[in-house]
């Protein structure tokens, strides 16, 4: 996804171009734009980029059902801003009829990808009223009756990135079903719980009839079922939501003794539940019916893990926002970024999962919840179940991971993105899964080699989260996509991603397939990621690629093009090449005698 790009002449324009010459630029100004398949121009207008880096720039602004495309007409300026309308929160306007002051009449754009847009336009005769009309309409499909955009592409891959992740076909790898573990099917219809997946691992001894009344015990119905086990020691980490015990503390006997199997599947001497909230919290949530584990669970151990809710997470990256765009106080950047508490919670959720990995390795089987299960139990077993499987740290099993413990387990795309939304001050949005990449990027700059896909795979990972282009991201649940058919009217983003591979591999991976990473959860070791929070503000220099990874890049280029000359050679070295070369037999070459062999093969060398 194109980042805007903002140069400035260091020497002044000698001759100014004519009025003729201008007006042919504006005609050239949007040529460049390379629509995606389905994607069509909504409208394009002259307008003024009031550019919060340097000054306002005139350009012309293309709006289509997919992007927000804006290109300077001033040739003393190269700038473009290329904003999929997905990534758009809110659309304001700015000032009136009567407004005074330079650029003071116009748009204003808030995006969900940490940057405001304000462009200007001349004030009189309505000029803003149809292109604020359009953008509010194709910004906001689903609040104006319009489709997303992802069942309008008509892109196409070689691969179907939908068949990337199969229920089964993980389980089989982790080795179920087992003398301990089956595979139930009693939730093919979302029947037990519209939230979750239709393929569920549970322990063997259970009945279909005890996960129905254990089910009615938890929140959502979200029993506890396992996300993964540990090969060797059989060790295994299930998720689920929090037990209804209300302010009476009920009881429910087939909900601890359901506990009870899970321990009882290695023969863990305590099962441990880490619950993902601060106590107060797990305390408050009796009130509305919830709460957590007590003592009746005789052979199980309650942890809080202190990870605070979607509220305080929301508005925890929204000061950050504040500090990061459009200016950066470089005085005071510590305390600022201090006040923010963003890497605070960073460090808590990595933490948590640290924890449940230390404790799982050590051979002891694990229960993660929060309140509803499908937000920091999401981030805490799929953090632990990258630092426990290398699997997961490979590219295609990444995309498994997030496929499982994300997509198909429940995490509210839908409410906590807002996807072709309008209502932007809905209480359910929340960076959560945002925070989990940002964990992820913490871990592969504690662990370089680990990893065998790079930063940039995370980055389109977040950029096509808000973008609609895909249907990896829509909706809340499974159940709600087989609704809306996303598999077979959409595209998966993991279509595009395995269709270039090259440039999300890591050039420094090094398998080690039995290793557990343990990355510090320390704030001396982690790191406001800048490429991602503050890549749009030019002043900040921003981590640009490494030389070894450009040097990587470049060799991948340089191999592709012997691979072609080599292809060549092998054409020319045919038989029926070497038929045309077959001298007639009254010919006589003194060549024919020597000693020089029949082929000959350019040697490639590849510079270094």
């Amino acid at each position: 996804m194109a980042s805007p790009v903002s140069v400035y002449n260091a020497s002044p324009m000698v001759d100014r171009l004519s009025s003729t010459s201008r007006e042919s630029l504006k005609m050239e100004l949007l040529a460049d734009v390379s629509l995606l398949p389905g994607e069509e121009r909504i409208i394009d207008k002259d307008i003024i980029y009031i550019c919060p880096f340097n000054r306002a720039v005139k350009g012309k602004v293309l709006i289509t059902n997919y992007r927000l495309y804006f290109k300077s007409s001033e040739a003393d300026v190269v700038m473009a801003l290329d904003v999929p309308l997905g990534a758009i929160c809110r659309v304001e306007k700015m000032g009136g009829a009567s407004s005074r002051g330079e650029n003071s009449y116009g748009l204003e754009i808030t995006c969900k990808d940490m940057r405001n847009l304000r462009f200007a336009l001349k004030q009189g005769g309505h000029s803003r009223r149809d292109i604020f009309e359009l953008l509010f309409k194709h910004a906001f499909p689903l609040s104006h009756g319009l489709p997303l955009f992802a069942y309008m592409t008509q892109e196409k891959y070689v691969e179907n990135g939908w068949n990337i992740y199969k229920p089964m076909d993980e389980f089989r790898r982790q080795g179920l079903p087992n003398n301990k573990w089956r595979i139930s099917f009693i939730n093919k219809i979302y029947e037990m719980c519209d939230t979750y997946p239709t393929v569920l691992a549970v322990p063997k001894e259970s009945k279909d009839e005890d996960l129905r009344r254990v089910a009615a015990f938890r929140s959502r119905g979200r029993i506890p079922v396992l996300s993964w086990i540990h090969r060797d020691n059989q060790a295994s980490i299930a998720r689920c939501s929090q037990p209804l015990v209300g302010m009476s503390g009920k009881r429910n006997k087939d909900d601890e003794r359901y506990l009870d199997l899970i321990r009882e599947a290695n023969n863990t001497a305590k099962l441990t539940i880490y619950d993902a909230r601060p106590s107060v919290n797990a305390v408050a949530n009796k009130a509305t019916g919830g709460g957590y584990e007590g003592d009746e669970y005789q052979n199980a151990e309650l942890v809080f893990l202190d990870i605070q809710n979607i509220h305080v997470m929301r508005e925890s990256l929204k000061k950050l926002k504040d500090i990061v765009y459009p200016n950066v106080e470089e005085s005071h950047w510590l305390s600022s970024l201090e006040s923010t508490h963003w890497l605070e919670h960073v460090k808590l959720v990595l933490s948590g999962a640290i924890q449940v990995a230390d404790k799982v390795s050590s051979g002891n089987s694990v229960v993660v919840h929060c309140s509803d299960g499908w937000d920091r139990t999401a981030q805490l077993t799929s953090l632990a179940m990258l630092m426990l499987d290398s699997h997961y740290r490979t590219l295609r099993g990444f995309q498994v991971l997030i496929e499982k413990e994300w997509i198909s387990f429940g995490h509210k795309f839908a409410s906590r993105i807002g996807h072709g939304d309008k209502n932007h001050a809905d209480q359910d949005r929340s960076p959560i899964f945002v925070q989990f990449i940002d964990c992820v990027w913490q871990m592969t700059k504690q662990f370089p080699t680990a990893f065998e896909f790079n930063e940039r795979l995370l980055l389109t990972i977040l950029d096509h989260l808000y973008s609609c282009r895909f249907g990896t991201f829509l909706y809340n649940c499974e159940s709600a996509r087989d609704q809306h058919e996303v598999r077979s009217k959409t595209v998966s983003l993991w279509s595009l991603v395995n269709s270039r591979m090259e440039m999300y591999l890591n050039p420094f991976y090094t398998p080690e397939s039995g290793r557990v990473l343990y990355p510090v959860a320390s704030m001396r070791h982690l790191e406001l990621w800048v490429t991602y929070y503050i890549r749009w503000n030019p002043r900040i220099r921003q981590q640009q690629q490494s030389p070894v990874e450009q040097r990587y890049m470049e060799l991948l280029a340089l191999r592709d093009e012997y691979l072609k000359k080599l292809e060549e050679l092998q054409q020319s070295d045919s038989p029926s090449s070497r038929l045309a070369n077959i001298p007639t037999p009254n010919t006589t070459s003194s060549s024919s005698t020597s000693s020089t062999p029949p082929h000959q093969f350019t040697e490639l060398h590849t510079p270094l």
